[in-house]
């Protein structure tokens, strides 16, 4: 918070800034934490609570690892940690990171279950795939914050990666909760602003329907996979009819059989081809859930512009209030009916109008100042989310291309196999 009383958006500067030393050795710049150090989820493990054996008291931890790869940070020369952090302890991440940085579009999580019908999933939380994507998922929010140039410098996420005791007590040591403005959650969607920004409403509108064409896809690639997983299933009754011909036939048995396995395993090789679209599935939803986050930013921004056009009326109010009562025409019905104010009580009204004027100018420059500050670091914030995006989706469905190619390749090769076995008939 600066003097003024606005907030400071710009990055909070942590022992990796290129100003501090070690030894009279300046210490090399670094843009972001990935620079310098690994960051992993590597593993996951199943633990009771100490309300007994009940299903409720079941929950899943995820080992976080770090290992610091330059040698010439000397100020974070620290060993190796792993601990362990449960999902709640991301979330809470997650929520101080939105509050402090809320011109920022921070990463999303995975979900925490699955929620979309469309996607063929066990509900199950504990089940030991779904976990797995999830540690990936989380696995990946961790890396993308890292890789920020702002996010990756504060000192409550370098503590959630290697400080294990106390850390949730750091958190709300910050009072992050207070910060986050109320008006957010009360604030009627529907309200409009007098001069809205054309471009966080831009903003706004793409983040709705980046997440209805995502949606889209999804529900297109779910019914495309229900079909080739059928079409591939189907054709172990051609291998189990192929053996059970081969059974009674004298000369044609080898290749009967030899066809019958060929066809089993068509079959079976679809299983493996799905599981691989379930991470481009999951890679399309975590920019799904990024549309939540582009449009929590415009809240701010549509929260910031109102509360200057709100200071803005009231300096107006007050203003032409002022005039009319230096005017002697303040007094309304009231003084129609009880007198007119004497000159000591008009200055006395005046005196008090002069300091709430001053006080609302003040606050007006004080709105300005941040809803500029607040304006300037999140579009430059979208630039680079837009930048990450392009990138992120080529290689997602570069991938999902590479992917049915060769399971088209690995198909053609087992009807090739399959045709051979007839020949030899």
């Amino acid at each position: 918070m600066a003097e003024d009383g606005s907030v400071d958006y710009s990055p909070e500067l942590s022992p990796s800034a290129p100003a501090e030393k070690d030894g009279g050795r300046p210490v090399p710049a670094r843009d972001h934490l990935l620079q310098w150090m690994e960051v992993s989820v590597a593993e996951t493990e199943k633990r009771i609570g100490q309300g007994g054996v009940r299903m409720q008291d079941t929950y899943v931890v995820y080992l976080v690892e770090t290992k610091v790869i330059d040698e010439e940070m000397p100020g974070f020369s620290h060993p190796p940690t792993s601990l362990w952090r449960r999902y709640s302890e991301f979330e809470l991440l997650r929520n101080y990171l939105e509050i402090m940085y809320s011109a920022i579009v921070v990463p999303p999580l995975p979900e925490k279950r699955v929620s979309h019908a469309w996607q063929k999933l066990t509900t199950d939380r504990f089940d030991e795939d779904f976990i797995n994507r999830r540690r990936i998922g989380l696995e990946n929010f961790l890396l993308r914050t890292s890789s920020h140039t702002t996010l990756s410098k504060d000192k409550v996420f370098h503590g959630f990666l290697k400080q294990e005791e106390s850390w949730k007590e750091s958190v709300y040591a910050t009072d992050f909760q207070n910060k986050a403005d109320s008006k957010l959650k009360t604030m009627s969607a529907s309200y409009r602003l007098k001069k809205p920004d054309r471009r966080f409403e831009e903003m706004r509108n793409y983040s709705n329907e980046l997440q209805t064409h995502i949606t889209n896809i999804l529900k297109i690639r779910a019914k495309l996979a229900d079909r080739v997983y059928g079409i591939h299933k189907i054709h172990a009754n051609y291998g189990r009819v192929f053996k059970e011909w081969g059974s009674i036939e004298k000369y044609i048995a080898e290749g009967l059989n030899t066809s019958g396995h060929f066809m089993e395993v068509y079959s079976s090789s679809i299983d493996a081809t799905l599981e691989d679209e379930e991470q481009f599935a999951d890679q399309l939803k975590e920019y799904y859930a990024f549309g939540d986050s582009l449009r929590s930013v415009c809240r701010k921004q549509e929260l910031l512009q109102l509360d200057l056009e709100k200071s803005e009326d009231s300096l107006t109010y007050k203003s032409q209030q002022r005039e009319l009562m230096a005017q002697g025409r303040s007094g309304g019905l009231m003084s129609k009916f009880f007198g007119g104010d004497t000159p000591e009580q008009r200055d006395v009204k005046i005196k008090n109008l002069d300091e709430q004027i001053v006080e609302t100018e003040e606050h007006v420059v004080s709105a300005e100042k941040e809803l500029e500050s607040f304006v300037d670091v999140s579009l430059k914030d979208m630039e680079r989310f837009q930048r990450q995006k392009v990138k992120d989706v080529k290689d997602i469905f570069l991938n999902y291309s590479i992917l049915q190619i060769e399971r088209c390749k690995k198909s053609m090769a087992l009807w090739q196999n399959t045709k051979d076995s007839f020949d030899k008939m």
